[in-house]
């Protein structure tokens, strides 16, 4: 099979064969139909993340993905679409074929295609980590979601929205009209107006930016409100640490939001995504197209 090998930290990963996967007990192969590119992709090709996540080296990149069952475990036949996130320590998941433990998996959602569905697991869970199981948000809340127009922001404004929560984000440029369109009640364009000069009494901010946003974000909140953060750990702030659940992502996968897809690459064309994606620029999810 094909897959994105890193043979070095720091160096560019490279299209490879390899060996297809056989499964172990309990275990479930995947053709994979995409696979999604993801900040922390970038952070373990270049070492930052080898404290937290080590990784051995050579590794095929790559935790979120979409797939059809290829080799049936418990619970799955051959065919049945899903979707699912492998340990960053293992990766594997820009590549033609996965094996994983069939508790790791969830149903692909029926109402978007298999491809864009790869999109999901790790920015669509995060949003729901924080809103949902460390903000308690609910109705009658308001929500500042900043980087509105990103991976995890733009599930964010489309989750607190299904909360009952009137959300306000932050954007720029065409960035403004994406966070409209995913039903934010006000958007902000950040290269405009301060937001910290303009908001006030808001219950939970999330910051998927961090550094001096996360700072100007505590200013915004009322008392007893709540900064949840996404980037790193920082003062006065709830710290998302995301955790893959199979049964957090199948409720994920149910609630029909919209995957805000920037770019689409070949496989072969993974270390172009991940300079990408490097950029800063990127308009909801950058994927990789397998099969």
């Amino acid at each position: 099979m094909k897959a994105l090998h890193l043979t070095g930290f720091g160096t560019e990963a490279t299209l490879t064969d390899l060996p297809a996967p056989t499964p172990g007990p309990g275990q479930v192969v995947v053709d994979v139909v995409a696979a999604a590119v993801n900040p922390l992709d970038r952070k373990i090709a270049s070492g930052a993340m080898h404290d937290f996540f080590p990784v051995t080296l050579p590794y095929v990149l790559g935790t979120d993905f979409s797939g059809r069952i290829a080799a049936p475990g418990p619970g799955w036949q051959i065919g049945d679409p899903v979707i699912g996130r492998l340990d960053p320590g293992t990766g594997g998941a820009f590549a033609e074929q996965i094996v994983l433990d069939a508790s790791q998996l969830a149903p692909a959602p029926s109402r978007i295609s298999l491809d864009t569905a790869a999109g999901l697991p790790t920015a669509a869970a995060t949003a729901w980590q924080a809103l949902a199981e460390i903000a308690n948000v609910h109705s009658g809340q308001t929500v500042l979601v900043h980087a509105a127009a990103g991976g995890v922001g733009s599930f964010a404004v489309q989750i607190a929205r299904l909360l009952g929560a009137r959300v306000v984000a932050t954007a720029s440029g065409s960035g403004v009209a994406l966070a409209e369109k995913l039903g934010a009640d006000e958007v902000l364009d950040y290269r405009k107006t301060e937001f910290d000069r303009r908001l006030r009494g808001i219950d939970v901010v999330l910051d998927t930016v961090g550094g001096e946003v996360g700072a100007r974000s505590r200013r915004v909140v009322k008392p007893g409100g709540l900064v949840v953060t996404t980037p790193a750990p920082a003062e006065g702030a709830e710290f998302v640490f995301h955790t893959s659940d199979a049964a957090r992502l199948a409720k994920v996968a149910n609630l029909g939001l919209e995957v805000l897809v920037d770019r689409t690459y070949p496989l072969a064309d993974g270390a172009p995504a991940l300079a990408y994606l490097g950029e800063g620029h990127a308009r909801g999810k950058v994927l990789l197209r397998v099969a």
